[in-house]
C-alpha cells in the first residue's frame, strides 16, 4: 500500500511539473514586449547613424518598390489571369497596400525600431506570433530580391541580345532547377545563373559600405528608371488601340484564375509583388532623422505614387498590343514592338529595368539586413546578426549572410516559383500588422502617437485585414507548399535555439524565481508565527502549572 501511494505521489509530481512547464512556455509564447523596453532600446541602444530625411526614405521605398512588379510580372498576369483587366489588378493590389501603409506608417511612428513589422507584432501579439512575422519577412524579402536579381539577369540577356545582336548561351545565365506543375523539382541542365550571382554580391559590398552612400546611389537610380517609366507612357500613348481593350474582362475559362472577375483577383494577387517594399522603410527607421514625422510620409507617399505609376504604365502597354502576347519576361519590350521606335526605346527600357531590378534587390536586402539585426538584440537569433562594422555602422555579418541566401536562391531557382510566395508573405505579414494596430489601440489608448490610421480603431484595419485574407484564398497549390516548407523551418530554428536563448525567456525566468523565493519567505514567515504562538501558548500553560 505505503509503494502504490509512492508512485501515485510521484506521478502526480511529475505531471504538475509537465502542466508547470507547459504553462511556462505557453506564457513565453504569447508574452509581449513592454513599449517601455522599445523605446529604452531605440533611444539608447541605437549602434546607427541617424542620416537619412524624407527624401532618402522615400526612395528607398521607391527603389523597393518599381521593379520586377511593373518590368515582367505585369504582361504575365495579364496574358495568363485578367486580360486588359490587369489595370484593375493593379489597382485592386494597390488599394490592398495603401491601407497596410496606413497600419505600418501607425505603428511605424509609435515603435521607429528596425524590426518593423516583426517588432509591432511583439509589442502587440507576442513572442511567437511576432516569430510567424519575421519568418514571413524574411521569405519576403529573400524571395523578392532572389526573384529581383533573377529578372536582372533576363533583362541583361535580352539587352545584349537586340543591342549586339548575340544569342547568349543559357548554359551560364539560366538557373538549374524547374517547378514543373507547381510542385515537381527538375534540373534544367543548365549550370548557375551567374549574372544574378554577381550582381547580388556587388550589392552585398554596396551595403556594407555605409547606408547614406547606399541611399545616394539608390537615389540617382530611383530617379533614371521613374524618368524611363515616363519616356514609355509620354512616347508610346499615341499608339494605342482602343480596340485592345476589349473585352475588358475576358470571358471566364472555367477555372478560378482563368479571367474574369476571379481572374482579376488572382491577378491581384500575382502582381502584389509589384508593392511589396514600401514597408522597407520602416526597417531603417533606426537610421532616420525625425522619424516620427517623416516615416509616414515616406510610407504613405511611397505606395500612392508607385500605385499611380502602375496603373498608367499597365494602361498603356495593355493598349499597344493584344493582352495573349504579354507572356514574356520583358512585356513592355513586346508592346513597344508595335511603335516605330524599336529598337532604341527597347534598348532604353531594358537599362531602366536593369537599373530599377538593381535598387530593389539593393532596398529588400538592406531592410532583411535591419530585421536580422533586431531579431538578434532580442536573442531570438545569435548575436553575431547584430554585429556592427565600426567604420560604416553597419551591421556586416547581417549583410554577409543575407547576400549569400540570395546568391544561392537567385543561382539555382526558377523565377516564376518565387514570385507568388513572395507575394503571399506580404500578405500574412500585412495582416498582422493591421491586426496589431487594433491591439495597440485598445491595449495602449492613452500612448501619443504622431499619425493615427484615420476613421477610428477597426474599421482600416479591419478592411484591410480582410482584403489581405481575400487575396490569399487565390494562393495556388505550389506557393502554399513552397511556404510552408519555409515556415516548418523557421518553427525548427525558433524551438531548437530562439525559444530558449530569448530575452523575454530570461525575464520571464528571473520574474518566476522572484515570486518562487517571495512565497517561500511568506511561507516561512507563516510557519514562523504559527511556532510563536504555539511557544506563547505552552510558556502560559507551564506559568499556570506553576
Amino acid at each position: 500500500m505505503a509503494e502504490l501511494t509512492s508512485m501515485i505521489q510521484g506521478n502526480c509530481h511529475v505531471f504538475h511539473r509537465i502542466l508547470r512547464s507547459c504553462k511556462s512556455a505557453g506564457e513565453q509564447l504569447m508574452t509581449r514586449k513592454p513599449m517601455s523596453d522599445i523605446q529604452i532600446e531605440i533611444e539608447t541602444e541605437n549602434d546607427m547613424r541617424r542620416t537619412l530625411g524624407w527624401v532618402q526614405l522615400t526612395g528607398i521605398g521607391l527603389g523597393c518598390v518599381i521593379g520586377i512588379g511593373i518590368f515582367t510580372f505585369s504582361g504575365q498576369a495579364a496574358a495568363r489571369y485578367a486580360g486588359p483587366a490587369v489595370i484593375i489588378s493593379f489597382l485592386l493590389a494597390g488599394v490592398v497596400a495603401l491601407l497596410a501603409a496606413l497600419s505600418f506608417s501607425e505603428m511605424a511612428a509609435m515603435m521607429s525600431s528596425s524590426g518593423s513589422a516583426y517588432t509591432y507584432a511583439y509589442a502587440a501579439l507576442g513572442e511567437y506570433w511576432a516569430w510567424i512575422v519575421a519568418c514571413n519577412l524574411a521569405i519576403m524579402y529573400e524571395l523578392a530580391a532572389s526573384t529581383v536579381v533573377m529578372g536582372w539577369s533576363k533583362y541583361v540577356v535580352h539587352l545584349i541580345n537586340i543591342a549586339f545582336d548575340r544569342n547568349v548561351s543559357g548554359v551560364v545565365f539560366d538557373p538549374t532547377l524547374t517547378w514543373k506543375s507547381g510542385t515537381v523539382i527538375t534540373l534544367t541542365g543548365a549550370a548557375l545563373d551567374l549574372p544574378a550571382i554577381a550582381i547580388t554580391a556587388v550589392i552585398t559590398i554596396i551595403l556594407i559600405v555605409g547606408i547614406r552612400q547606399t541611399a545616394i546611389i539608390n537615389l540617382i537610380l530611383v530617379f533614371t528608371k521613374v524618368i524611363i517609366l515616363l519616356i514609355f507612357v509620354f512616347v508610346c500613348c499615341r499608339y494605342i488601340n482602343v480596340e485592345h481593350y476589349q473585352p475588358f474582362f475576358p470571358e471566364n475559362q472555367g477555372s478560378f484564375d482563368s479571367f474574369g472577375v476571379s481572374g482579376v483577383l488572382k491577378g491581384a494577387t500575382f502582381v502584389f509583388l509589384a508593392y511589396v517594399g514600401f514597408e522597407s522603410i520602416g526597417a531603417i527607421a533606426q537610421e532616420a532623422k525625425k522619424p516620427t514625422r517623416t516615416l509616414p510620409v515616406s510610407i504613405i507617399g511611397c505606395t500612392v505614387f508607385s500605385m499611380s505609376i502602375y496603373v498608367i504604365v499597365s494602361s498603356v502597354m495593355v493598349g499597344l498590343v493584344p493582352y495573349s502576347l504579354l507572356d514574356s519576361q520583358s512585356p513592355l519590350s513586346v508592346a513597344i514592338n508595335t511603335t516605330p521606335y524599336e529598337p532604341w526605346l527597347s534598348i532604353i527600357m531594358d537599362i531602366g529595368a536593369i537599373v530599377s531590378l538593381a535598387t530593389v534587390a539593393l532596398t529588400m536586402l538592406l531592410a532583411q539586413t535591419r530585421i536580422f539585426y533586431a531579431m538578434a538584440h532580442d536573442r531570438l537569433l545569435p548575436p553575431i546578426f547584430a554585429r556592427i562594422y565600426s567604420n560604416t555602422k553597419t551591421p556586416w555579418i547581417s549583410i554577409l549572410i543575407s547576400g549569400t541566401i540570395c546568391a544561392l536562391i537567385s543561382g539555382i531557382c526558377p523565377i516564376d516559383i518565387l514570385g507568388e510566395t513572395t507575394s503571399v508573405s506580404a500578405l500574412i505579414v500585412y495582416f498582422f500588422v493591421h491586426i496589431s494596430v487594433i491591439v495597440m489601440r485598445y491595449t495602449y489608448k492613452n500612448m501619443p502617437r504622431s499619425f493615427q490610421v484615420p476613421f477610428g480603431a477597426w474599421p482600416i484595419p479591419t478592411i484591410g485585414a480582410a482584403l489581405c485574407v481575400l487575396l490569399l484564398i487565390n494562393t495556388s497549390k505550389g506557393a502554399a507548399i513552397r511556404l510552408a516548407i519555409s515556415m516548418g523551418i523557421g518553427h525548427i530554428i525558433y524551438f531548437s535555439y530562439a525559444f530558449w536563448h530569448s530575452n523575454q525567456r530570461k525575464i520571464l525566468k528571473r520574474d518566476a524565481s522572484t515570486t518562487s523565493m517571495s512565497e517561500f519567505i511568506s511561507t516561512i514567515e507563516i510557519h514562523s508565527g504559527s511556532f510563536t504562538n504555539i511557544d506563547a501558548e505552552g510558556s502560559s500553560v507551564n506559568e499556570t502549572a506553576v
